[in-house]
């Protein structure tokens, strides 16, 4: 029997085997591992073969991501520099993202900041957990999906408003550092419709730039709205980070490029340099 494996707790696995869940163990696959997301056959309650994966994520654990879903609020202070790492992560791994405006019942001019920068680079959707709105997030979720993001966006509101229930422990907010105190900790999968799960992990609230396993020089073709102006660029080895001879410079200037996702750019491309020579 072909299974789904939606939690792992030590040595033993949540499997949904049709419509029924079983805990089940592994034998001799300790080298191969099983991972929340994969495709397993069963046999009496034993997870005898790992099937081919589509993707392998370490940090957090989890395979076979289909769709990761980045979200962001006014509060905390965004972090628009793990978006754009997230974004990259998404373009390697061949996940589709989509960024979600969680809590915009806070106002509607971070919502149209947010749509400014990002609307022609993902598909970005606003949402509150407070009104039918956060039902916008169903409609996105596509066979595996994880939320991703800081502490305290919303993640698990998120899941408990689809779910209608407070399966997922929320945290505590502190106002005083404008920071979320971490509540997530293991991978888990959250049925919220036929074929559809959803994934609340800790794994992606930050970001270290050896995960996208990129040099520095790579960093620009995962921003797209440079290539075109890169065209116009005297030097095809161009980085973008001089002013004489570079489209993609002269293009933030005039605002056809987002200046934001500009020196998002700039900081990735640099922390990324550093971190080679060490």
């Amino acid at each position: 029997m072909i299974g789904l494996v939606l939690k792992k707790n030590a040595d033993k696995f949540t499997v949904k085997i049709g419509e029924q869940k079983e805990i089940c163990l592994a034998r001799n696959l300790k080298n191969e591992g099983i991972f929340v997301g994969d495709r397993v056959e069963v046999e009496e309650k034993v997870i005898k073969k790992v099937l081919k994966r589509k993707n392998l994520l370490i940090r957090p654990p989890l395979a076979n991501l289909d769709k990761m879903i980045i979200v962001i609020a006014k509060v905390p202070k965004p972090d628009f520099l793990l978006v754009d790492k997230l974004l990259i992560f998404c373009e390697i791994n061949d996940i589709e993202p989509v960024l979600c405006l969680n809590k915009s019942d806070l106002g509607q001019e971070f919502v149209d900041y947010v749509q400014e920068n990002y609307q022609n680079v993902c598909k970005v959707v606003a949402i509150s957990t407070l009104d039918d709105s956060v039902k916008l997030i169903k409609k996105e979720i596509k066979n595996i999906t994880a939320l991703a993001g800081q502490s305290a966006v919303g993640k698990s509101s998120i899941i408990n408003a689809l779910l209608k229930n407070e399966i997922a422990k929320i945290g505590d907010f502190s106002k005083k550092v404008e920071r979320g105190k971490q509540t997530t900790r293991l991978v888990e999968l959250y049925e919220i419709g036929k074929d559809k799960y959803l994934a609340d992990t800790a794994g992606f609230s930050k970001l270290d730039e050896r995960l996208l396993n990129l040099e520095y020089d790579e960093v620009r073709k995962y921003y797209k709205e440079f290539i075109k102006p890169s065209y116009n660029c005297k030097y095809k080895s161009c980085l973008h980070l001089l002013d004489k001879d570079c489209g993609v410079i002269n293009a933030v200037k005039s605002g056809k490029i987002s200046k934001l996702r500009y020196e998002n750019y700039k900081i990735l491309q640099e922390n990324i340099k550093n971190m080679k020579r060490f």
